[in-house]
């Protein structure tokens, strides 16, 4: 007997019927797809966000507000892409569009989710113990007429920044694949080490800023223990590492090649642009002439530490292997959860075959759909069944 299976459960189902490809954004030969279905909608989104907080930042004469803006408006525009727009083009509660997600989905949205939760309370719990602003943007207000150009300099520069950032958490929700889907088996390999380099990341970006808070309220000089002996900048490391395993989640869902950019964006924003060489650029400025010993332990840093990426000898380091074990048990904990999901499955088709459930009724399949998707996973299987056998009219029973 056919049972019908839910489409959360299922990682070869193409779409569900809230996220097929009739009911994302139609592109017509005339547009620039990508442009007019994620990148447009994106920048107006940050383009606004960062016009209120430019306003704020002048107000309060904090420029760092904006980096309070850099987690928080990517989750907010993850969440309105994969939840929102779904729920207002087709009337559906909040529960019925997260129940629509595919299993890949749902772990991409969680994980954009958890780190940025993460990032933005660090920030802002690192901005309201100084109580001033950051140190490298106090140089730059010293500079005549900083505010006149502030926002068409950095606010809204790092708006259009994002946008492309986004990309591996905005196109699935409304392009969908480009390219063929790989199978099932790759599937789970794919998702697995998208998990893992997540973990890894994540880890590597909690342990660089709880390391460092704990060193400052002892010493005064660099950090250079734990993570921070692998490089000088961990935190930027794992923030890389974090928006590439954003990308290769794509790839065990609907995959299209234009995620590619996102990570890549992000890589060049860190090194290039607000990263690590604006904080040592900045450090070398104010050590010189604040703290000569700082300066001092900063050059030799360099001289024996990558800024960025781990040196070879560096993957043996016992933080390495550390941050490493974090995203294995990420992983596994991806693992369990699917089993857990895919066991539960295999008990109601075995159940509804037992039951003789009429596959040819819609409306049984239809409410036995609903009713399976909205039950908590942690339910016992008798009392499971219980809430389905009870929502059936006799007459939907042979």
């Amino acid at each position: 007997m056919t049972f019908l299976i839910p489409p959360s459960t299922l990682e070869n189902q193409a779409y569900s019927s809230l996220h097929s490809p009739p009911l994302r954004n139609k592109i017509t030969p005339g547009d620039v797809g990508i442009l007019k279905s994620t990148l447009l909608p994106s920048f107006s989104l940050y383009s606004s966000l960062s016009l209120a907080t430019y306003i704020a930042a002048e107000a309060t004469n904090r420029v760092e507000l904006k980096d309070w803006l850099w987690p928080s408006a990517q989750v907010l525009n993850a969440w309105w892409t994969a939840i929102g727009q779904p729920m207002c083009k087709h009337d559906i509660s909040f529960g019925t569009a997260c129940q629509a997600l595919p299993w890949t989905e749902r772990v991409l949205l969680s994980c954009v989710t958890i780190w940025g939760a993460r990032l933005f309370a660090r920030i802002a719990c690192r901005s309201f113990s100084r109580g001033t602003d950051d140190a490298r943007y106090e140089e730059l207000k010293k500079e005549p007429g900083f505010w006149k150009r502030a926002f068409l300099k950095m606010f809204l520069p790092e708006a259009a920044v994002l946008s492309v950032i986004s990309l591996p958490f905005t196109v699935p929700f409304t392009m969908g694949d480009a390219m063929p889907r790989i199978g099932d088996d790759l599937v789970n390999v794919v998702r697995a080490l998208g998990v893992g380099i997540f973990g890894a990341g994540f880890a590597m970006e909690v342990m660089a800023d709880t390391q460092l808070a704990l060193h400052r309220q002892e010493r005064t000089d660099l950090c250079r223990h734990g993570v921070w002996s692998l490089v000088r900048h961990p935190n930027y490391l794992g923030d890389t590492l974090v928006h590439c395993s954003f990308a290769l989640l794509n790839m065990a869902g609907p995959f299209n090649p234009a995620v590619i950019l996102g990570p890549l964006t992000n890589y060049l924003f860190l090194r290039f642009v607000g990263g690590d060489k604006q904080t040592e650029t900045s450090q070398e400025e104010r050590y010189k002439s604040q703290d000569p010993h700082k300066h001092e332990q900063l050059q030799q840093w360099q001289a024996e530490k990558n800024s960025f990426w781990p040196g070879l000898r560096d993957l043996v380091n016992p933080w390495a292997l550390a941050v490493a074990g974090c995203g294995f048990i990420g992983v596994m904990f991806n693992l369990v959860k699917r089993s857990r999901l895919d066991q539960r499955q295999k008990d109601l088709e075995q159940w509804a075959d037992e039951s003789q459930l009429d596959p040819d009724d819609l409306a049984t399949g239809t409410k036995l759909l609903h009713l399976e998707t909205m039950i908590p996973v942690d339910l016992d299987m008798n009392e499971t069944y219980g809430i389905i056998l009870k929502s059936f009219q006799p007459e939907t029973m042979t």
